[in-house]
């Protein structure tokens, strides 16, 4: 009664539901890809990644009055370069795949600093999507995040038989007659795209809690990957919508207050687990 009350009251916060509700969605069905892999280190480099792209897309927009780039799209590109640079040096350089994912890391919140640095006045924008601000979300972006969704929705349907191969055994897929190359790519693709979708609702420093510890908590309660995706869906979206009331009622920052609650929900899951 008390959340339907908050919401009825102040309308801007339905957008935000609505936001942290599409990229709830897309977090758990990736996100359960992303743990069975343990390419959460991965994701990680690509949600750091995408601060050189945001620090572009904004240098360019102030610079040569380009109204209509937004920092997300310069955070799209920069997400599926290093999701692609990365799976490249995971296929044919495996032995130095650590370095080089922590290079894009370094390497993009580098380039992120150098190009805010250039760009003129108070860059408020980069802010909210290192700290996430789900409440700014507008109209726009909320079309373009629902697109995504069934980018995603689309992409899963048709390979998830094939993701589930290459998440559980490579060499097997391989021996199948699968494209492995390609699969993984792709995969790493739409890793990418939930990243982006996920730093508009917490920021780029607290994403890969929201990427990783659903379905972390919903791997605990089944073996199923399909029961383990609808779980994380669900505490997904449970978890924004806490987040987003608490922060709204005790005047915390949004983002950080639904990673808080997560991460909350995960410790308080894996000590009754161990309790019981």
């Amino acid at each position: 009664m008390l959340l339907r009350q908050i919401f009825a009251d102040n309308p801007f916060l339905l957008m935000a539901l609505f936001a942290g509700l599409a990229a709830s969605v897309a977090g758990g069905v990736i996100g359960t890809y992303v743990v069975t892999k343990r390419i959460v280190f991965i994701s990680g480099s690509i949600a750091h990644a995408v601060l050189g792209g945001m620090g572009l897309a904004l240098y360019l927009k102030r610079t040569l009055h380009l109204e209509w780039l937004k920092p997300i799209y310069g955070a799209l590109l920069f997400a599926i370069l290093a999701a692609f640079l990365i799976g490249w040096i995971h296929l044919y350089y495996r032995q130095r795949e650590d370095t080089v994912i922590a290079s894009l890391w370094t390497s993009g919140m580098a380039l992120g600093v150098i190009f805010l640095s250039l760009t003129p006045g108070y860059n408020v924008e980069v802010l909210n999507f290192l700290f996430g601000n789900i409440l700014w979300t507008s109209r726009q972006d909320l079309f373009l995040l629902l697109g995504l969704d069934l980018l995603i929705f689309f992409v899963v349907y048709f390979f998830h038989r094939k993701f589930l191969a290459i998440c559980f055994d490579e060499k097997q897929a391989l021996l199948q007659g699968l494209r492995v190359k390609g699969l993984y790519f792709l995969l790493l693709a739409l890793v990418a795209i939930t990243v982006v979708l996920l730093i508009q609702v917490v920021g780029v420093i607290l994403v890969i809690a929201i990427l990783s510890l659903p379905a972390a908590i919903a791997n605990t309660f089944t073996n199923k990957f399909s029961s383990i995706m609808g779980f994380a869906t669900l505490f997904g979206i449970v978890f924004t919508l806490v987040g987003i009331s608490l922060s709204f009622l005790i005047n915390w920052p949004p983002g950080a207050t639904i990673a808080l609650v997560t991460t909350v929900g995960y410790f308080t899951n894996l000590i009754c687990k161990k309790a019981s």
